[in-house]
């Protein structure tokens, strides 16, 4: 079986647990082994933060937006999370991971962990540009399911 969601949400700091407790509470009632659940959990909250901090205004100059979209679908969940700010260095796309970005490495940065840090819970990992338009992190995990979950992949 798969499901998805998607929100459309406001470049707040509250924002950032409803993602969280949305994308647990679907976990949860799926079925999900809870050690997974939480991985995405904080991988998501990241990726929420880094949008709420970088993602741009509207035209208007307006607090701008960001949407989240989840999809589980058998055995992987996907999660995307997409601003509208001025996206990410070059050299960070190029390579698809800011871990290997910047001289000093993550430790030694003010900012920028947090990429790192979905990068180290997650199996795959994807940060792009849209000319424009912002940017887009992507990441996927496997799942694993607690006995007798409702939703698990036949």
């Amino acid at each position: 079986m798969s499901i998805w969601w998607s929100l459309h949400l406001r470049r707040e700091a509250a924002s950032v647990p409803l993602a969280r407790r949305l994308l647990l509470g679907t976990m949860e009632t799926a079925g999900v082994d809870p050690d997974i659940s939480f991985d995405l959990s904080v991988a998501l909250s990241e990726a929420c933060a880094n949008a709420v901090e970088h993602g741009g205004r509207d035209p208007g100059g307006e607090c701008g937006a960001y949407r989240v979209t989840a999809y589980l679908d058998g055995d992987r969940c996907r999660i995307e999370v997409t601003d509208s700010g001025p996206g990410f260095p070059a050299h960070a796309v190029a390579r698809s991971s800011p871990l290997t970005a910047g001289r000093g490495g993550p430790v030694l940065r003010e900012s920028g962990r947090g990429l790192c840090l979905i990068e180290q819970l997650a199996d795959h990992v994807r940060f792009r540009n849209r000319p424009g338009r912002g940017a887009v992190v992507s990441f996927d995990k496997m799942l694993k399911w607690q006995d007798g979950a409702l939703l698990k992949a036949s």
